[in-house]
């Protein structure tokens, strides 16, 4: 059996490049002859759009996987790149917290956790794109990985919030998940003539600099402001398909290579 390892991308502050970074690393790592599955956990559903799924197509997504009318095999489809899949989100996915919270589910945080169980083992990578809330399923996502990545916009307020989210990891980690690790922080959007990002990522390397993602040069990896990579998720490509000589493709294939580079 192959050690897969399983890696939610969160941070409860919408629009930070959360999808943009599962898609894109997802891809990265398919790219790079790994077997990777991509679950949209969020029901706003970018990650799915992103990969080419219009939503309308879909009959069957998480909401089903979750409630236990599909196994998460039956939903999961085939994507434009080689090695990648994707267990496709629809707007129905709000439908869980409902229940979640109407009903006295024993194990409720671990329901993800135990689908994504009976496919593991046929992956190298599983990416859990969660929603920017600390919710039932962004708890659900952290239950059942095994590291967090954490996207984190190079603009005002960007630590905002971010205490509240390592809390909820630390009790997770206590409670629930004491396999839980922090992958690291990623910066994005960063734009190297804009003096607020440059205080952003200074202020990060200052306080979190043991979880950087840092290349051969010990130079921290950042995600660089990319009109080809906001421009390629309306062509339902990850940026590797749509542009692959833009900086943001070679920022997210150097991620992965990191990334591959902590497994060995």
């Amino acid at each position: 059996m192959n050690k897969c390892e399983i890696i939610t991308i969160a941070n409860q502050k919408g629009g930070v490049g959360k999808t943009t970074t599962a898609v894109n690393l997802s891809a990265s790592l398919a790219f790079k002859g790994k077997k990777v599955l991509l679950v949209d956990v969020d029901p706003q559903s970018n990650a799915t759009t992103s990969l080419g799924v219009h939503r309308d197509e879909i009959e069957f997504y998480l909401y089903h996987v979750l409630t236990g009318s599909k196994r998460i095999s039956q939903i999961i489809r085939k994507v434009s790149i080689d090695n990648l899949f994707l267990a496709p989100s629809n707007i129905g996915l709000v439908g869980f917290e409902k229940e979640y919270y109407n009903k006295k589910i024993q194990g409720r945080e671990e329901i993800l956790k135990k689908r994504i169980s009976e496919i593991r083992s046929e992956y190298d990578f599983i990416i859990l794109d969660s929603p920017p809330a600390l919710g039932p399923l962004t708890i659900n996502a952290l239950t059942a990985s095994d590291s967090v990545l954490i996207p984190i916009q190079c603009e005002f307020f960007a630590l905002e919030g971010l205490a509240q989210l390592l809390s909820t990891i630390k009790l997770l980690k206590e409670q629930i998940n004491p396999n839980l690790h922090i992958k690291g922080f990623l910066p994005t959007m960063y734009a190297s003539q804009n003096n607020l990002a440059k205080q952003v990522l200074y202020d990060l390397t200052q306080h979190f600099d043991g979880y950087m993602f840092k290349d051969s040069n010990k130079q921290n990896l950042i995600i660089p402001r990319s009109v080809k990579l906001a421009e390629s998720p309306s062509f339902g490509k990850p940026i590797l398909l749509y542009d692959t000589r833009s900086n943001g493709n070679i920022a997210y294939q150097n991620l992965a290579e990191l990334i591959l580079q902590q497994g060995a």
